[in-house]
């Protein structure tokens, strides 16, 4: 059982936003997945620790795994939440994101935000004086990355040495495990046709980390590549707001997750999926429901994971809540009275 002095490093992150997992140093992320832990042991001693707390969530995309974790992991801390629905308005349309970011920040503590543009996210945290969270943009998946580091820690896989693969498209979860892998020190292993791997510009300035952390990322076409892997990781080929792609599809069809695959990467590699997952695309009903897969423990670990990080930009790690920022005169036209 993690030790409080196990997540001190995370008492860093009050009142600050993540919009990826490089906002985060490999510290605050062992200190977060350790208090991810405890939580997951014994959630009683924080049950009031977000008490008069509200949240408000802000959904471009559909969901199941983000929108329960979320709304139930903040209620179980004592807090209250309020969700809005912006699957047919997206934010920015009826009023500037700035304009909207600076009415929600009087009623609320902290912004979780689902949208497809990662640009919408960098306003509400430009424009805003409380933490913004994302909870999926094209570009980056932070809390999926840190339930699935939660998940390979409890498997016995260190981050600081494992091998983690990737087969399928070089989408925004990817990106973000590639955050993760090269912060943390690890080894990871991108399989993808040459015509769909992840962004340039952010595989740049991921192999940038890796290269002061010794962490290796290697990016691949070959199945073969991922021998040795702890892990082997896919997601859907075709993300929320893509339209189906033939060409794309049969382009990926090689790196369906097989039992012939899993073999590649070893007796004890994991398999892993973010879900929901395309049975017969991605992978086969073999893997995804065999015993080697830990699909369950990841939705799971995203309650535990995104609780530990809102507890963490809250400043209420200790239960010990700070006053609510004091309003800007300056920025708010209120006129201050003399006392």
């Amino acid at each position: 059982m993690p030790r409080p002095n196990d997540f001190s490093a995370a008492t860093a992150l009050e009142g600050r936003s993540i919009l990826r997992v490089a906002d985060l140093s490999a510290d605050e992320i062992r200190a977060v997945l350790a208090l991810a832990r405890t939580l997951k042991a014994d959630y009683r001693p924080f049950r009031d620790a977000l008490s008069q707390r509200a949240l408000v969530m802000l959904f471009e995309k559909p969901s199941l795994r983000t929108r329960v974790s979320f709304e139930i992991g903040f209620q179980k801390l004592g807090g209250c939440v309020t969700f809005l629905d912006h699957r047919n308005e997206p934010i920015g349309v009826r009023e500037p994101v700035a304009d909207y970011g600076r009415n929600l920040e009087r009623w609320c503590d902290v912004i979780v935000a689902r949208v497809f543009r990662h640009e919408t996210l960098v306003g509400l945290r430009d424009h805003c004086r409380i933490p913004i969270v994302n909870a999926l943009s094209e570009s980056a998946h932070p809390c999926q990355a840190l339930a699935d580091a939660q998940t390979l820690v409890e498997h016995g896989i260190a981050l600081e040495s494992c091998h983690l693969a990737w087969l399928g498209d070089g989408n925004n979860v990817c990106l973000s495990l590639m955050e993760l892998v090269a912060i943390m020190g690890g080894r990871m292993t991108v399989v993808t046709p040459a015509g769909h791997r992840p962004c340039a510009k952010l595989v740049g300035e991921i192999q940038s980390i890796a290269a002061r952390t010794g962490a290796t990322i290697a990016l691949a076409d070959d199945p073969a590549a991922i021998r040795g892997a702890d892990a082997v990781y896919t997601d859907a080929w075709i993300s929320m707001g893509q339209t189906d792609c033939p060409e794309k599809i049969a382009a990926l069809r090689k790196l369906s997750v097989t039992p012939e695959i899993m073999k590649i990467a070893g007796p004890n590699a994991r398999f892993m999926h973010c879900l929901p997952a395309h049975r017969g695309e991605e992978v086969v009903d073999a893997v995804i429901d065999g015993p080697r897969s830990v699909v369950y423990d990841q939705a799971e670990n995203r309650m535990h994971a995104q609780n530990a990080l809102l507890l963490a930009l809250l400043g209420a790690i200790n239960g010990a809540l700070p006053s609510h920022p004091p309003v800007d005169a300056s920025r708010s036209g209120i006129v201050a009275t003399p006392a």
